[in-house]
C-alpha cells in the first residue's frame, strides 16, 4: 500500500495549505497513521475443550494530537491623540472711537412788553361826552395865537373853537417782538462699513487612523488521516466443510479533514496627518470717515408794524376861553375845546428773550469691542500605537499509534452457549435500547444485529459475541471474559 505522501491527491491538497501549515503536515511522520493490520492468526489459539475461539479484528489504537495554528499574525494598533486647545478671549474693535456734538438749543422765556401806542398828553378835545374828539395843532396853535398861553391852560378849561381842525398823517412803526439769536447745525460723522476677518481657532492638525487590513484565509487541516480498515463481508461460500465462511474486507477510509480560518495582516496599521484649517468670522466693522461738526446760523431778530398818527398841519382856530364872548370878527363854530388831560396809551406785545443761549459739547464715544472665544493650538495631534499579540488555534487530530490486529479470542457460541444467557443478553440490549426481539433465548438475526449495533455504539471489537460484548452489558457467561471483538468465525 502506498503512503499518501506520495499519491497525487494529497499532494495536490498540501499545496492549497499555507506554507506553515503544509511544514508542518509534511514534517510529521506517515508510517504509524496507515500501519498495515498484523496477522496473529496463523496459528491455533491453544483452547481447551469447550471453548470457542473466533477470528476478530481489534481495532487500531488512536492518540489526540493538539497543534497551535496561527491564525492572525502579531499587528498593531493606532490610537490617534487628538491636538489640545485652550479657550481664550479676544476682543476685537467692531467700531472705532470717535466724537459726537451734543447740542443745547437756546432757551427762551416767555415776557411781554408795553409799547406806547400813544403818548401821555395834555390834550385838547373837541365835543362833549361820548362825542370828544382831540383838537387839532392848528386848533391848539389857534387858541396859543389867541393870546392864550396853551401850556399854562389848566386842564378842563375849555375854549370855543372858532375856526377849523388840525391835519393828522397815518404811520407805520417797528416794535421787536423777538431778539435775534443764532442756532448751532450738527454734521453728523460719517462711517462707511467695511468687513474684517476674526481669527477663531488657529489652524492646527489631526491624526486620523488608518486601520490595519486583513484578509481571512480558510485552510484544511487533517484531523484523522487516512486509513485502511478490515470489514466483514458475505460471499457465494458460507460454510463447507472446516472453512469459516468468513470474508474480511480492507476498505480504506479517506482522511478527515476540519476547515480552520485565520486572518492575514494585509496592511499594518497606518495614520495620516490631516491639515485642520483656521476657523475665521467675518464681522462688519465701522470705519470712521469724516468726525462731527458744527456751524452757527444767525437767527435774525422778529419785529411787528403798529399803525401810528401824527399832526402835519395844525387847526387854524382862533379860540376864546368858555365864557368869554368873542369879538366881533370871531366866528363861533360851535365847537368847544377842551384842555383835558388824557394819560399815555399802551399796547402789551408779548415777546420770547434768550434765557440762554445755544450751545454745544463735544462728546466722546468710546471704541467698541466684541469679545470672541478664540481656541489657541496647546498641544498638536499625535498618536499612539498599541500592539495587537497573535492569535492562535488548537487544532485536536487523531493520530493512529497501534494498528488493527487479527487475533483469536474466546467467544460465546453454540457450544457453550445457553437460553438462560441469550436471554440475559436480550434484555440487556432491550435495557440499553436497542431492539433484540423478545427474550425467548434464541439468538436470531435481530438479537445478533442488535449486538453489532451495541458494539458499535460503544466501540467494541465486532463479528461476534465476545466476552469483552458481555462483560459491558453486565451478561454473566460461562468461560473468562476478554477484550476483544469476533469477525464471526469461530472454533
Amino acid at each position: 500500500m502506498s503512503s499518501p505522501a506520495n499519491r497525487p491527491e494529497a499532494a495536490a491538497h498540501r499545496a492549497r495549505l499555507t506554507p506553515l501549515v503544509a511544514g508542518l503536515l509534511l514534517a510529521m511522520p506517515y508510517g504509524p497513521l496507515l500501519a498495515q493490520p498484523v496477522d496473529n492468526t496463523t496459528t491455533l489459539p491453544d483452547a481447551r475443550p469447550g471453548e470457542c475461539y473466533a477470528k476478530v479484528i481489534t481495532a487500531p489504537r488512536f492518540a489526540t494530537r493538539s497543534e497551535e495554528i496561527v491564525v492572525q499574525e502579531a499587528s498593531e494598533r493606532i490610537e490617534p491623540v487628538p491636538a489640545t486647545f485652550e479657550t481664550v478671549e479676544e476682543r476685537v474693535v467692531v467700531r472705532e472711537s470717535s466724537s459726537t456734538i451734543e447740542v443745547t438749543p437756546a432757551e427762551f422765556e416767555a415776557d411781554s412788553t408795553q409799547v406806547r401806542v400813544r403818548a401821555a398828553e395834555l390834550r385838547w378835545s373837541v365835543g362833549q361826552g361820548d362825542a370828544q374828539r382831540p383838537a387839532g395843532p392848528d386848533t391848539i396853535a389857534a387858541i396859543a395865537a389867541s393870546g392864550v398861553d396853551v401850556e399854562a391852560v389848566e386842564p378842563d378849561t375849555c375854549f370855543v373853537e372858532h375856526w377849523r381842525e388840525a391835519e393828522y398823517r397815518s404811520e407805520l412803526q417797528r416794535v421787536l417782538v423777538r431778539a435775534g439769536s443764532s442756532r448751532i447745525e450738527v454734521t453728523p460723522a460719517v462711517y462707511e462699513s467695511v468687513e474684517e476677518r476674526v481669527l477663531l481657532k488657529e489652524a492646527s492638525t489631526r491624526i486620523v487612523d488608518v486601520p490595519a487590513v486583513f484578509r481571512t484565509e480558510t485552510e484544511s487541516v487533517l484531523v484523522e488521516p487516512a486509513r485502511s480498515v478490515w470489514k466483514p463481508g458475505r460471499g457465494p461460500v458460507e460454510r463447507i466443510d472446516d472453512t469459516t465462511g468468513e470474508i474480511l474486507c480492507l476498505v480504506e477510509l479517506p482522511a478527515r479533514y476540519e476547515s480552520v480560518s485565520r486572518t492575514v495582516l494585509e496592511t499594518p496599521a497606518s495614520s495620516e496627518t490631516v491639515e485642520v484649517p483656521a476657523v475665521y468670522e467675518t464681522v462688519q466693522v465701522q470705519r470712521l470717515v469724516s468726525p462731527a461738526t458744527q456751524r452757527s446760523v444767525d437767527i435774525d431778530p422778529e419785529y411787528t408794524t403798529v399803525a401810528t398818527r401824527r399832526m402835519i398841519n395844525e387847526p387854524s382856530f382862533e379860540w376864546l376861553g368858555d365864557g368869554i364872548a368873542p369879538d366881533g370878527e370871531a366866528q363861533a363854530t360851535g365847537r368847544r375845546v377842551c384842555r383835558i388831560e388824557r394819560p399815555a396809551e399802551y399796547e402789551t406785545v408779548a415777546q420770547q428773550v434768550i434765557a440762554s443761549a445755544a450751545s454745544a459739547k463735544v462728546v466722546a464715544q468710546p471704541a467698541e469691542f466684541r469679545t470672541f472665544e478664540v481656541e489657541k493650538l496647546v498641544e498638536g495631534a499625535s498618536e499612539k500605537r498599541v500592539p495587537i499579540e497573535q492569535r492562535v488555534e488548537t487544532v485536536t487530530r487523531q493520530v493512529e499509534i497501534e494498528p488493527s490486529r487479527l487475533e483469536w479470542r474466546p467467544v460465546l457460541c453454540e457450544t457453550n452457549m445457553t437460553r438462560d444467557v441469550v436471554a440475559d443478553l436480550q434484555e440487556a440490549l432491550d435495557r440499553e435500547g436497542f431492539e433484540p426481539g423478545p427474550p425467548d433465548g434464541l439468538l436470531g438475526s435481530g438479537t445478533l444485529r442488535a449486538v453489532e449495533a451495541y458494539q458499535q455504539r460503544e466501540g467494541l471489537d465486532r463479528g461476534g459475541l465476545t466476552y469483552q460484548t458481555l462483560g459491558a452489558l453486565g451478561v454473566d457467561a460461562p468461560g473468562r471474559p476478554v477484550a476483544a471483538a469476533a469477525t464471526g468465525e469461530a472454533l
